[in-house]
């Protein structure tokens, strides 16, 4: 079974990977550094591991030695205390649960990200009618607790088309059982709209869609939706899987690994991009 790891665990891996190239930058050994500020090797090497979190202290000497800018420090400072959130996300704080809110901010940093889903057409794709299907269906809430989850998920969606700050669009690649694809989500008509989203998202060029449809019978991963995060040189990879016994952020690089693994079988045994916008077509005008 998966481990269970908190998003502070994940957030002290991101810090690590950019205290670990800051030494590297200055071409400095773990001793040479402990000779220059009396910070121990081994607490050392358990900061660039994120197995420690690093007193501010000892960050700010760090920082020194390393030449680090104002800025970035106050960043990285920021990243010990809490996962950075998009600011709109904050409106929100009182109906979306710690440890989604902590994938949000980890999608809206990330480059790139492969998601598989069983069950339900990925998030980032959803229309808003299905969305609010998917949530008046699941377990009890008022109306208000519903219309404000709807809202959250059409926000992060901006990720997909954003162009700011010199950041380019996610590149989202997605693997998509056909049983998602024909389970009508808030009724045919609520479906056929949702279909008709998947095909206009496939056609963006950040955006890959493909379809596991039934005739390929049992494979590798259908046991369970996940999504692998990527941040480029920033930060190591994460993995996220959403269940009832709550969100599960693993980082181990084994863990990768297999993931990765599986996700590449899950594209080797979907159709194409193109044939499987085929069979949604198909499966609109059914």
């Amino acid at each position: 079974m998966p481990r269970p790891s908190g998003p502070p665990t994940v957030r002290l891996r991101r810090l690590a990977s950019e205290l670990k190239a800051f030494r590297a930058e200055a071409k400095l050994t773990r001793e040479q550094v402990q000779e220059q500020t009396g910070v121990n090797q081994g607490t050392l090497w358990r900061i660039e591991k994120g197995q420690a979190k690093p007193h501010n202290g000892t960050l700010e000497t760090l920082f020194d030695l390393y030449g680090v800018a104002e800025s970035r420090r106050l960043e990285l400072i920021e990243l010990t205390r809490g996962a950075k959130q998009p600011g709109w996300l904050r409106q929100y704080k009182d109906v979306v649960p710690q440890g989604y809110a902590a994938y949000i901010s980890f999608e809206s940093d990330a480059k790139a990200a492969h998601n598989y889903e069983s069950l339900f057409v990925p998030g980032l794709l959803q229309t808003e009618e299905y969305a609010r299907a998917t949530l008046v269906d699941g377990l009890p809430m008022d109306t208000d607790t519903i219309e404000r989850n709807v809202q959250t998920r059409m926000e992060r969606q901006v990720v997909l088309a954003r162009k700011r700050e010199g950041r380019d669009p996610l590149e989202f690649w997605a693997v998509v059982d056909e049983a998602a694809l024909r389970r009508e989500v808030g009724g045919r008509a609520v479906m056929r709209a949702q279909l008709g989203r998947l095909l206009e998202m496939s056609e963006r060029p950040n955006i890959t869609l493909q379809v596991v449809p039934f005739d390929k019978g049992a494979y590798p991963g259908m046991t369970g939706a996940f999504v692998r995060l990527n941040f480029g040189a920033v930060a190591p990879d994460i993995i996220y899987v959403e269940s009832l016994a709550g969100d599960i952020f693993l980082e181990l690089e084994a863990e990768i690994d297999r993931y990765g693994l599986v996700f590449d079988h899950l594209r080797a045994r979907a159709l194409s991009p193109r044939d499987s916008s085929a069979l949604i077509a198909t499966l609109i005008a059914y």
